[in-house]
């Protein structure tokens, strides 16, 4: 009985949750961006874990700022993450002319256009959502991504509703494999690529990032490599009428032969998106997780 009842709890909490997110999409967007700064104060104050994670990463990455420099990039990273959690309200549920006004498109548009073999690197900026829809909308052009399932159906289904709500977007499982999406790459479908969190220490080689040795999975050259594409990225960014998603120039020097070089180039490069917009950043992750063997944890 107690687990019949926890499972309904969740489901009514997870209906509770979506319907609130649906209504929350009608509201002007100030008063959407007003709570979830007030959202994010409130968890900066009470989640302590996650706060001293952000503080760690801070810490690691940015030793020359002050300690309160690094107190307030921490405050701002949790007003940040929190106002593109409930962003995902208007995002997926407002009206297609609300979010075509919120979402702009900027930079290199065209390298996204037409037919060619493209891999859009998308890093873990909190804005990452809005750069789906900003795509979506402006080229709409079938695509690829991988997905990991949520442990909670409801949610499961939201989210691939959302993420799937313009555009032609195609999920592929880690469980699918590389053939499938190497054969969608050769055919001209992008594939959004976000390969810059901490997946262990399978499959991943270590590389510097901040000058830290990071395990980091090699999936971006690795990818640009076998679909023969070239490599585009985008970058979304909070703004007070909504987001900026900025399409950068291809990489002209990727990949190379060398796996190993080319995940340094993406995390050095990666750093340098991060300087334009360090709160911006999902510091939340425990990004320096995995060590080498035999160095102890960072957290």
């Amino acid at each position: 009985m107690p687990r019949q009842l926890t499972r309904c709890f969740s489901y009514v909490t997870t209906r509770a949750s979506i319907a609130f997110m649906q209504g929350l999409a009608l509201l002007p967007l100030s008063w959407i961006r007003a709570l979830g700064a007030g959202l994010g104060w409130v968890l900066y104050a009470l989640v302590g874990s996650r706060r001293r994670v952000v503080q760690t990463n801070f810490s690691l990455c940015f030793p020359e700022r002050s300690e309160a420099e690094r107190r307030k990039l921490t405050q701002q990273t949790f007003v940040y993450f929190a106002q593109a959690w409930l962003d995902r309200a208007w995002l997926w549920h407002a009206p297609k002319r609300w979010v075509q006004r919120r979402v702009q498109l900027t930079g290199a548009v065209s390298e996204v256009a037409g037919t060619d073999p493209t891999v859009i690197f998308l890093p873990h900026f909190v804005g990452l959502d809005a750069a789906w829809a900003g795509i979506a909308l402006a080229v709409p052009r079938l695509s690829t991504t991988i997905y990991t399932d949520q442990s909670n159906k409801l949610v499961d289904q939201w989210i691939l509703r959302g993420r799937q709500r313009f555009g032609h977007l195609r999920l592929f499982g880690r469980v699918d494999g590389v053939k499938p999406i190497v054969a969608a790459l050769r055919e001209g479908q992008p594939l959004y690529l976000l390969p810059d969190m901490d997946f262990g220490p399978e499959d991943s080689v270590f590389v510097p990032f901040y000058g830290i040795p990071t395990a980091t999975v090699p999936s971006l050259s690795r990818f640009a490599r076998l679909g023969r594409a070239k490599v585009v990225p985008l970058l979304p960014r909070i703004t007070p009428a909504g987001y900026e998603v900025q399409v950068l120039p291809a990489w002209d020097d990727f990949p190379s032969d060398d796996a190993v070089l080319d995940t340094a180039r993406m995390n050095a490069r990666l750093q340098d998106y991060i300087a334009t917009m360090p709160a911006q950043y999902y510091w939340v992750h425990k990004r320096f997780k995995t060590r080498p063997e035999g160095e102890p944890s960072l957290y």
